[in-house]
């Protein structure tokens, strides 16, 4: 892969190959033509010239002046939501009942998601999804190394667009300065903590990601490649660092894919998770990474579910140990691609709500985007309302990406302009913004 910053595609999500039309296009379509939307289906908005009533059992539901969608239920009004408020290291939210789930009646929630975000890239830059990364080649997003005005975006995000978490990607090599097993390198994380810091500078949570795709240089953890101690030892030493720091989450790992041994990923993942905690990090979230590019479609299926239910804090708790999924709607699952095709509520998004609810854990969706174009726009609009339905059990959504990818990136969620004055992408102003209102789909 180029180390270019503005040439870089997409470090994830590899294809997932499908065949056929997706099931909420002939869904959608069939409604259509009988004259009413399907249960999230647009039905409204500046230029819609479709369906304008929606099926038996949903309502439709201005989210704003582009998007209005049928959403399940009777409501025939809604209000816009706020963010939501921290408290001592805690997200709260308002309370209303959720879904209805067979597994009984899921715990109180408002239909606002608690964590809604942005990708901020850069120290990521020069990794591939071999898990080969280049120390020289990470790119810190800030001005006082050069790059793009990372501390503006994310005060903008905050403060204009009611963002409340960031992902901070990293390369392994670049924390220890291209040395495996080396303790971790004061002048790299010196930069790397510049980025920690002005990221909780404006009051957001803020997820350290290790972006080796759970890889050091083709070497898989704990299977063949590094050792677990060695990716525990590096955990270790991070979670030392922000112990105190009741706002960081730790992002175990971005996207692990074709790991051949389920079960011994799991093994990595919980050595990981004991480092931090022995660090005295006993508080903080910790992100959970299943295989396949931690495809929330394929989560259950492809055994992550099963074997990441067993990572346990030391103390043999499950607190704060979430499941990380990601989750692209272009046509190969990929986000590389400008349009988007699907809103994943049925293939992906109603099994993995039903399974976390079964069996009481939560999920959050750290890597989604699309193109900004009109399909991203309704399909996103879609996936961000289903979630938000179903917030007791998805924390929320961090999109892909910003930071120092140049404009012209496909999946460029980068504000134009500089200082005080910033304007937003499509994607984020009409859709992926809190304030866009697509969290508004939710009834009570």
């Amino acid at each position: 892969m180029a180390s270019n910053p503005f040439t870089q595609s997409h470090n994830g999500q590899m294809p997932l190959r499908t065949t056929g039309i997706p099931l909420a296009l002939i869904a959608l379509a069939a409604s259509l033509v009988r004259g009413q939307g399907a249960v999230w289906s647009q039905c409204g908005g500046i230029g819609w010239a479709g369906a304008t009533t929606c099926v038996s059992g949903s309502v439709c539901t201005v989210l704003n002046d582009y998007y209005s969608q049928c959403v399940p239920g009777t409501a025939t009004t809604t209000t816009p939501t706020s963010p939501p408020t921290t408290t001592g290291g805690s997200t709260t939210t308002s309370t209303a009942t959720g879904p209805s789930s067979t597994c009984g009646t899921p715990a109180p929630g408002s239909g606002t998601l608690q964590l809604v975000g942005v990708n901020i890239a850069g120290f990521d830059f020069g990794c591939n999804s071999d898990g080969s990364c280049t120390a020289s080649a990470a790119y810190p997003p800030l001005t006082q190394y050069y790059g793009k005005d990372g501390k503006g975006q994310m005060t903008h995000f905050v403060n204009d667009d009611g963002y409340n978490v960031f992902r901070l990607p990293v390369g392994w090599q670049f924390l220890t300065n291209n040395v495996l097993g080396g303790s971790i390198n004061q002048t790299n994380m010196a930069e790397y903590d510049a980025l920690v810091q002005t990221c909780l500078g404006t009051g957001a949570w803020c997820i350290i990601d290790i972006h080796n795709y759970a890889r050091w240089d083709s070497g898989i953890i704990g299977q063949g490649g590094p050792t677990n101690e060695q990716f525990a030892a590096t955990w270790g030493e991070l979670a030392a660092m922000y112990k105190d720091t009741q706002k960081v989450i730790f992002g175990i790992m971005n996207e692990p894919h074709d790991i051949p041994d389920i079960n011994l990923w799991a093994g990595s993942v919980q050595a990981a998770v004991t480092a931090i905690r022995n660090a005295g990090a006993t508080t903080q979230m910790i992100l959970l990474p299943g295989n396949n590019w931690t495809s929330a479609e394929t989560f259950i299926s492809n055994g992550s579910a099963d074997a990441l239910m067993k990572v346990v804090n030391p103390d043999g708790s499950v607190t704060n140990l979430i499941f990380d999924v990601h989750k692209y709607l272009d046509s190969d699952n990929s986000g590389t691609n400008a349009e988007c095709v699907t809103n994943n509520i049925a293939n992906a998004w109603e099994p993995l709500t039903q399974w976390l609810r079964c069996n009481g854990r939560q999920a959050f969706n750290t890597e989604t985007g699309g193109g900004n174009t009109a399909s991203c726009v309704t399909f996103m609009c879609q996936q961000i309302a289903y979630q938000a339905q179903n917030s007791d059990v998805i924390l929320g959504y961090v999109g892909w990406a910003a930071g120092n990818f140049d404009v012209s990136y496909v999946l460029s969620e980068l504000p134009a302009g500089s200082g005080s004055s910033w304007t937003d992408t499509t994607l984020v102003a009409q859709c992926m913004s809190p304030k866009a209102g697509a969290q508004k789909g939710s009834t009570s």
